[in-house]
């Protein structure tokens, strides 16, 4: 955005939503918690230390808000804002995150037995697996989307809002849902959590089941028969949302 008569739109200031140093803050303790906790995954688990999982869920945490935000401001300027970080995603988001750390804190130091039991190594590389993909994704999605991406469901019509069919979009008709679905779901399988994942299955696909229904709705409205076709051919891609 440029400045009109040389003054700098309040918007960046601090304070604003677009504040440059709110924004080189939440980014700069975003790279330093995904190089620190990957890093320190990675030493836990070479020397056997099975606090590696908090560390672990740390990392992808950081590095999945870290690229909301920079995918945001790459691909899609206009919308970029201290919220895409989805740092202030809502109280249930955040307590959601909190229960699946404090899960893996305990199984980890009181309960390693059963920790190894429901993760043996074929479940971890599993469940980083469906992170990974989950990540790619998601990030993949919000890049072709471009503008037409957007945080938040659109009640209306924008101008230049086009329906996106190509690319990952020719085959799931929610990417970005689909890939944050699975990488919750991947991450609970990765740091051994069984309430969490039961917690986090139930919680993500009646969230994505209400939300695809009311943004669908809008769509019908936006692009008629056109999204109706596309819906016909595409499929979501988690469990019993068609």
């Amino acid at each position: 955005m440029q400045p009109r008569n040389g003054i700098i739109p309040r918007a960046f200031f601090p304070g604003g939503d677009r504040s440059l140093s709110g924004i080189a803050l939440r980014a700069f303790l975003l790279g330093n918690g995904a190089v620190l906790g990957l890093l320190l995954s990675l030493v836990f688990a070479y020397h056997g230390n099975r606090f590696w999982r908090p560390s672990f869920f740390v990392g992808i945490l950081s590095v999945f808000h870290f690229l909301e935000f920079y995918t945001t401001a790459a691909y899609n300027t206009p919308s970029a804002f201290i919220s895409s970080f989805l740092l202030a995603n809502g109280y249930q988001y955040r307590l959601a995150h909190s229960i699946a750390f404090i899960e893996t804190l305990i199984t980890s130091y009181f309960f390693p037995t059963w920790q190894a039991r429901v993760s043996p190594p074929s479940a971890i590389v599993l469940g980083m697996t469906l992170v990974v993909v989950g990540q790619i994704v998601r990030s993949l999605a919000m890049v072709q989307a471009g503008t037409n991406f957007n945080h938040l469901v659109q009640s209306r019509k924008n101008d230049g809002h086009e329906l996106v069919t190509t690319g990952l979009y020719a085959y799931f008709r929610h990417p970005s849902y689909f890939g944050f679905f699975w990488w919750g779901l991947g991450a609970q399988v990765a740091l051994g959590n069984t309430v969490s994942f039961i917690g986090y299955a139930g919680i993500l696909w009646y969230f994505f089941k209400t939300r695809i229904i009311h943004e669908e709705k809008h769509l019908v409205q936006f692009f008629g028969n056109d999204y109706r076709d596309y819906r016909a051919r595409t499929s979501v891609w988690i469990p019993f949302i068609w």
